[in-house]
């Protein structure tokens, strides 16, 4: 998976100012090039613990792509305010198995703050991360 600069500082600035609540955004580009990290409003009534990307936000990301003048959605991001970046429980039973990317931030963690899975039908695969320019 490759992750633009911009994109990756943008996720990171999302989850640290969205502190103690949850941050959650789309992911954005094409193939395993993420270009764009789009922040989302979290929508779910339990934000401090539990996140649920705005509706609207994500039939607005695919309409744009299906109309060809947007980048294709590749996945989501969340964060973990108070624990590690990686999937939890919820995020296990909330997966549909659809091959998309997730990233997960835990913005107080330091060094391993952010880490990126395919929810495939199995459950969760990490991948590995290049970052590139842009």
């Amino acid at each position: 998976m490759e992750i633009s600069a911009k994109a990756l500082a943008a996720m990171r600035a999302h989850a640290a100012a969205a502190l103690p609540l949850e941050a959650c955004g789309i992911l954005l580009g094409e193939g395993g090039r993420i270009t764009e990290a789009r922040e989302t409003r979290n929508v779910h009534p339990s934000p401090a613990t539990h996140f649920e990307i705005d509706p609207q936000a994500l039939i607005d990301a695919h309409r744009a792509a299906r109309s060809g003048g947007g980048p294709q959605v590749i996945g989501y991001y969340h964060s973990h305010p108070s624990g590690p970046a990686a999937p939890s429980a919820t995020d296990r039973a909330c997966a549909s198995g659809d091959g998309a990317v997730w990233a997960i931030l835990a913005p107080q963690a330091g060094a391993e703050d952010v880490t990126f899975w395919r929810d495939g039908e199995a459950g969760f695969t990490a991948l590995p991360l290049s970052l590139i320019e842009g």
